[in-house]
């Protein structure tokens, strides 16, 4: 073959890679591109539904008595909050120190073992988990509580966050591991300061991913903390919260109760969100020092 048929040649095979480079690149755009329709819708209906009837009164004031204008989803808020906040105190410490012992202790069927039975708790159905803490928590205690709810978001949050951690310290590469017992130190120390900073972006996405989880979680409230009119930070004793609020307008007759449904779920978003930006903020800042 002369060198012209050879140019040539490499010359077809070049433009063909480049094409099939460029056609690749767009379906994945375009996956992309489908992926986010419906968050953009869900996220565009939630907003053009629940701003009319957004404003300081919603999350300031108690709800009126049915069928009465007015009237806010404060102790929604609030009891939000607090089951959310004690559930994810409650199941994340459980859930990475799962993880870790999956990747760094547990071993070959040792590891795939738990990690079957992880998968099998995050596929059982919520209102099961609020009947488990229903029997765990609200029986012994004669009564629905907020500590019921923050257990049942704490079992579901666990699954989550127990496989993001997994998999997040895999990715650290060995040969970071054996340059640190290369130099005498504990496993356990190199967990602590060499895999886990190193992971830790990963391991922060998939806690962010749990607690939005939780936090829209209705079927176990209904179980376990049952709701209030209230505005309480007792967790001897029910609590109410967003998803359960808007559950009960959404499904009332009343046109008002409508109203504060939508725009229950535009504060329930906007929780999310805002703890979301605040937590990628922190990391943010401590790369940034860390660099």
């Amino acid at each position: 073959m002369s060198a012209d048929a050879r140019t040539r040649l490499g010359d077809r095979r070049i433009r063909r890679r480049r094409a099939i480079d460029r056609l690749m690149r767009g379906l994945l755009w375009l996956a992309a591109a489908v992926a986010a329709i419906p968050l953009v819708l869900v996220l565009a209906f939630v907003l053009i539904q629940g701003l009319p009837a957004f404003n300081l009164a919603l999350i300031t004031q108690d709800p009126v008595p049915a069928g009465f204008p007015g009237g806010g989803v404060a102790p929604a808020v609030v009891g939000t909050l607090i089951m959310v906040g004690l559930g994810t105190l409650i199941g994340t410490p459980v859930a990475v120190l799962t993880g870790i012992y999956i990747r760094e202790y547990a071993g070959g069927r040792g590891a795939t073992g738990i990690r079957f039975l992880i998968d099998v708790l995050a596929g059982i159905p919520t209102i099961a988990v609020g009947l488990f803490a229903y029997g765990l928590v609200v029986v012994p205690m004669g009564t629905f509580s907020g500590l019921a709810g923050a257990v049942a978001l704490a079992v579901i949050i666990i699954p989550t966050v127990a496989r993001v951690t997994d998999e997040m310290l895999g990715l650290v590469s060995g040969s970071v591991r054996e340059a640190a017992y290369a130099l005498g130190i504990p496993p356990w120390k190199t967990i602590v300061r060499v895999t886990m900073p190193a992971a830790a972006t990963g391991i922060v996405t998939g806690i962010l991913l749990g607690v939005a989880r939780i936090a829209g979680e209705t079927a176990p409230l209904i179980f376990t903390a049952l709701g209030n009119q209230r505005v309480t930070a007792s967790l001897a004793e029910p609590m109410d919260a967003l998803p359960l609020r808007i559950w009960v307008y959404a499904s009332g007759p009343y046109d008002a109760w409508h109203q504060q449904a939508w725009a229950a779920s535009l504060v329930l978003v906007l929780l999310v969100l805002t703890f979301s930006i605040l937590t990628r903020f922190v990391l943010r800042r401590r790369a940034a020092r860390l660099a």
